[in-house]
């Protein structure tokens, strides 16, 4: 590792520390040369397979715009952050089980709907909105209640009067 300040090529791992979830660790370096100090975060680098889009072409599976259709789904929605990553986390595995060099980007955005379904029925709604293209409100009524058909009585029925209200804001 080359020390960040004078581009010396030998640094000595001084202290190594496990993130509270386990899938990263911090280790802190000294440089030989001139004795400052770093950090540096290792994380497991698996090779996760390639996405196919709906048009033919092929792109590398990226973790970041994964996290942003998630981000953009639950904008403004009570869910701890925790549980964001862990569904992340999810989707990615999923992929990787698959067991194929590539995936079509439907798979990944069914992945996706699942996750969300299980984390927040607004933001569940608002994907499949983009994602199956609705093109009017009778669409998002529809998939409101197959949600309502899908849920048993519990506090989930709070998110889904979140989602009816969404789809009343839509209609007016």
């Amino acid at each position: 590792m080359y020390c960040p300040f004078c581009q010396h090529a030998d640094t000595r791992v001084i202290d190594s520390r496990v993130s509270e979830d386990g899938a990263t660790i911090r280790r802190r370096r000294e440089c030989e040369a001139c004795n400052e100090r770093f950090s540096t975060l290792e994380t497991i680098e698996l090779k996760l397979p390639a996405i196919v889009k709906s048009d033919g072409s092929r792109e590398a599976f990226d973790a970041r715009k994964l996290r942003s259709g998630f981000d953009r789904a639950l904008q403004k929605r009570p869910v701890p952050e925790d549980e964001i990553e862990l569904a992340v986390r999810a989707v990615m595995q999923q992929a990787r089980i698959c067991g194929e060099r590539e995936i079509p980007s439907i798979k990944i955005g069914e992945f996706v709907m699942n996750e969300l379904r299980k984390l927040d029925h607004v933001a569940y709604v608002r994907f499949a909105s983009v994602y199956r293209s609705f093109g009017d409100v009778a669409d998002f009524r529809e998939e409101i209640e197959k949600l309502e058909r899908d849920l048993p009585a519990s506090t989930e029925q709070l998110q889904l009067l979140d989602v009816i209200a969404l789809g009343k804001k839509k209609k007016g």
